[in-house]
């Protein structure tokens, strides 16, 4: 019989691969399905502030981009850590929507028996 340890981790594995596949598809519904409405995303910006984008703010612009699936280009999604303290876990991942890289951090927390993104923290190159 699986631990809960075992069931979350295979939970947040579940929760990347939806998120590989909303990025691959730039399905904004697909993204909500695991982002806590509350959640934002951070990065630095091009002028090397740090910039903050509510995730509703962020969702409309996933809705005008072109995803990479519709462009017939290959995915190159890595899961690469995933680790978990209790209600808590962080999900290290990198994935290209061309033309750039991506390096993301995502902070979970277990909410009402589901885990869901809190933050999403990322950087990216071309």
């Amino acid at each position: 019989m699986p631990t809960l340890q075992e069931e979350d981790v295979r939970a947040l594995r579940s929760l990347a691969q939806t998120y590989f596949d909303a990025a691959y598809e730039m399905d904004a519904e697909k993204f909500s399905s695991i982002l806590h409405p509350s959640s934002s995303v951070t990065k630095i910006a091009e002028h090397g502030d740090v910039v903050v984008t509510p995730i509703a703010t962020w969702l409309e612009a996933v809705r005008g981009l072109t995803a990479p699936k519709a462009q017939n280009f290959g995915r190159e999604d890595q899961l690469l850590s995933i680790d978990v303290e209790g209600d808590l876990a962080l999900i290290r991942l990198k994935l290209r929507v061309p033309p750039r890289s991506f390096t993301d951090l995502l902070s979970c927390l277990k909410v009402d028996g589901g885990w869901k993104v809190v933050q999403k923290v990322m950087t990216s190159n071309a």
